[in-house]
């Protein structure tokens, strides 16, 4: 037993949930010699709904972890993002900076998230699967000191540490078990996905639909403030997939699989995104924005990723942010376990919902305002069908948008999005 465990726990750090933000916090706390336990609800392999895509700045985060980005390693890449509005086309080259690679990459989430889960568990996290965790364990001083949990026989069980943390995604079961309630006037999104047959699971491409057209109605047709997305996997599938956010009127009354349906009946028959040509099911799922729910620490407990509303409100991008989250989180958490319990250890905790406020803090309160902006049909219109056709405007949307920036030696599009990033108010 390690030297930094109580007598009555059962580990020095629980992670709940084994998807990118736990798994990967799980593989630096471990790979440090603490004495991890992963929880997961489900069993590996299992599917996730996403997008199945990362940005370079995602990819940073999985070679900082020392995982084979490499093609050999199965990995799909594709060096630019393609974007199609209306008769507009703009093929854009990822940047080339120094803290992000040239390239994005595709793997379903079903591979990937047991990858990122079996290089936590070599690295000496115990993961224990088929435990969905419940709430919190709090001490009589409302201090998070472990979690309940139910098995797959349904007994009810309990683990306890000093420390844990929350990645149990959009659910953020944890958090609402101690009171970390989210804030609805930040924009959520929702997303639904189908994986088709198609001929172009080889293409060297990621591609990204600006304008999304609610038909429905003939008499009415609305653009609706949301993407879709065609994600190359090179085994002969592609995930296709849309997202729309939470600032539309027509948020709550769009029925996205009719949406979807939709908007794939009209792309080119050769692409072959058809009812004849899907596989599997259509899959959707809710996407926490803009730090939608904090504080990202309270006595105890950690939030990250999904859990402490993470999701870029610029592109949708959850995984990259996720892992980013669970790095600094790791870090702080290493310090907080060199020090004895009470104050000391707090404010090295306490220092983690600071870090990711330097962050992400300024950058997704300019998302949020983006979010509101575009969830104006007038507006979406505008920027669609003008401002991508001002070339100097391009890539300072196209980096801003995707997130792929040098924050500290960049060129001059880079200190623009840092400085506005500075200029407003940071999300707390």
């Amino acid at each position: 037993m390690s030297s930094r465990r109580g007598p009555g726990d059962d580990a020095e750090v629980i992670v709940v949930g084994a998807g990118p933000a736990g798994s990967t916090a799980a593989a630096y706390l471990a790979r440090s010699g603490v004495d991890v336990l992963l929880l997961e609800k489900s069993r590996f392999p299992r599917e996730k709904v996403c997008g199945d895509g990362l940005t370079p700045r995602g990819v940073k985060q999985l070679i900082d972890l020392g995982i084979d980005t490499s093609e050999e390693a199965g990995w799909v890449h594709n060096n630019a993002l393609r974007i199609i509005t209306g008769d507009l086309l703009l093929h854009l080259p990822w940047p080339e900076l120094s803290s992000m690679p040239p390239y994005g990459v595709s793997r379903t989430r079903q591979d990937f998230d047991e990858l990122l889960a079996n290089v936590a568990v070599r690295d000496g996290a115990r993961l224990q699967q088929n435990t969905t965790v419940t709430g919190a364990l709090t001490s009589r001083t409302g201090r998070v000191v472990g979690v309940k949990a139910r098995l797959k026989d349904k007994s009810e069980v309990e683990y306890r540490a000093p420390i844990v943390l929350a990645c149990d995604g959009v659910s953020a079961r944890l958090a609402l078990s101690v009171g970390i309630e989210k804030n609805d006037k930040r924009p959520m999104g929702v997303a639904v996905r189908q994986y088709y047959a198609s001929p172009r699971h080889k293409d060297d491409f990621i591609e990204g639909h600006l304008e999304l057209w609610d038909r429905s109605d003939p008499s009415n047709p609305r653009l609706l403030p949301g993407y879709g997305w065609v994600f190359p996997l090179g085994d002969g599938t592609v995930n296709v997939g849309l997202g729309m956010l939470s600032t539309s009127s027509a948020f709550r009354g769009t029925d996205y699989r009719a949406l979807l349906r939709q908007w794939l009946d009209g792309t080119p028959e050769e692409w072959g995104f058809r009812e004849e040509n899907a596989v599997g099911k259509v899959g959707g799922a809710g996407l926490p924005m803009g730090y939608n729910r904090t504080p990202h620490y309270r006595d105890g407990l950690l939030l990250l990723g999904d859990a402490g509303g993470m999701v870029s409100p610029f592109n949708g991008e959850g995984i990259a942010a996720a892992m980013e989250s669970a790095k600094i989180a790791a870090e702080c958490v290493l310090q907080g376990l060199a020090r004895a319990e009470g104050p000391s250890r707090e404010k090295a905790l306490s220092a983690y919902p600071q870090r990711m406020k330097e962050l992400y803090g300024g950058y997704y309160r300019l998302g949020n305002i983006f979010a509101k902006i575009i969830g104006k049909p007038k507006i979406m219109r505008f920027c669609t069908k003008y401002g991508l056709r001002v070339n100097p405007v391009i890539p300072l949307v196209f980096k801003g948008l995707s997130g792929c920036y040098d924050p500290k030696d960049g060129d001059v599009v880079d200190r623009m999005i840092v400085a506005a990033s500075k200029l407003v108010p940071a999300v707390r």
